[in-house]
């Protein structure tokens, strides 16, 4: 028989596990797949009662001239730049009326400006709009992008132009200053590769689903099976197990969860799944880079890159 003490626990465990987002920060370039990306941020905020912080990021102008600078023409060439910038995430603002929000323009690099912000503000989720084919297009390009959701320190939530619902809202809208439409996590997926913080990012993810109501999918890819499939067929049991033991308490969740294991490319198999299963979410584990060179996660870089470029829903990537 268990005890009040017993009780007692595993209720600290769960509440030790709850997601809690006081800070997203929405970076910008103004494209229509970052502004795509606001009703995510919008929705995240009504469940959890988070504080938007929104910015956009312009590069340094230098003046290759001997000499010091005009000052003049420094100040004309920063209010050439500014100002726009400073009309059009105004423009943003006034979506997010109602919801507790900041607006930022910062000069620098893209990447060097977001990590300060999420430094300075205690930001517990990056929210990105990705453009298609070219990763994370104008707003970061190639290894930026890769920088972004490897190297922040906190989650990171892709938001792309494959992504139907948001593509078709903002398609047909000609009022861009009316408030963004609300958004559902009706179905997660989270795939997992069993390897370091697998279990606490389950959390994460169960975390989201208990919020949201959601049905919760776990995943897990057997990629190097070779005679496997045939010589070992009890390795999809064994996976199906583990993949049981990373979601304890089902206390809460509206659905229960579902477990699965399937043979093949990880990224396919990912991108094909969460198709079927029309998943308004999918859900990544991804390490820290080790160095400047060569930033990794859970799936490589290349299978990382392929489920966020790919996706036709959000992905959010949990930095272990």
């Amino acid at each position: 028989m268990g005890t009040g003490g017993d009780c007692v626990s595993l209720l600290a465990e769960r509440t030790a596990t709850e997601v809690a987002i006081r800070n997203l920060l929405l970076a910008t370039d103004f494209s229509a797949v970052s502004e795509a990306a606001l009703p995510y941020v919008t929705a995240i905020s009504l469940r959890y009662g988070g504080n938007i912080h929104v910015v956009h990021a312009l590069p340094d102008t230098v003046l290759v001239r001997s000499g010091a600078p005009d000052p003049a023409v420094m100040g004309s060439i920063y209010e050439h730049v500014h100002s726009p910038a400073q009309e059009k995430i105004q423009q943003l603002a006034k979506q997010l009326c109602g919801y507790p929000h900041k607006t930022y323009v910062r000069h620098g690099d893209v990447s060097t400006v977001v990590r300060e912000m999420i430094r300075e503000h205690d930001i517990d989720l990056l929210v990105l709009g990705t453009h298609g084919r070219t990763g994370l297009g104008r707003l970061v390009m190639g290894s930026v992008a890769e920088e972004l959701f490897r190297r922040a320190t906190c989650p990171v939530l892709t938001v792309g132009s494959r992504v139907p619902a948001t593509a078709k809202v903002f398609e047909s809208r000609h009022d861009h200053e009316m408030p963004p439409p609300q958004i559902r996590f009706r179905q997660i997926l989270y795939a997992t590769d069993f390897k370091e913080d697998s279990a606490k990012n389950a959390a994460y993810a169960v975390s989201l689903a208990r919020e949201f109501q959601s049905r919760l999918t776990l995943l897990h890819v057997i990629e190097q099976f070779g005679e496997d499939l045939y010589e070992h067929p009890g390795s999809i049991d064994v996976a199906l197990s583990r993949l049981e033991q990373l979601v304890p308490d089902c206390e809460g969740l509206r659905y229960k969860p579902e477990f699965m294991a399937e043979y093949g490319p990880p990224a396919e198999v990912i991108l094909q799944i969460a198709g079927e299963y029309e998943a308004d979410l999918s859900i990544l584990g991804v390490r820290p880079a080790r160095n400047e060179a060569r930033p990794s996660t859970h799936f490589g870089s290349s299978i990382a890159h392929k489920v966020v470029v790919g996706a036709n829903c959000p992905v959010l990537t949990l930095r272990n």
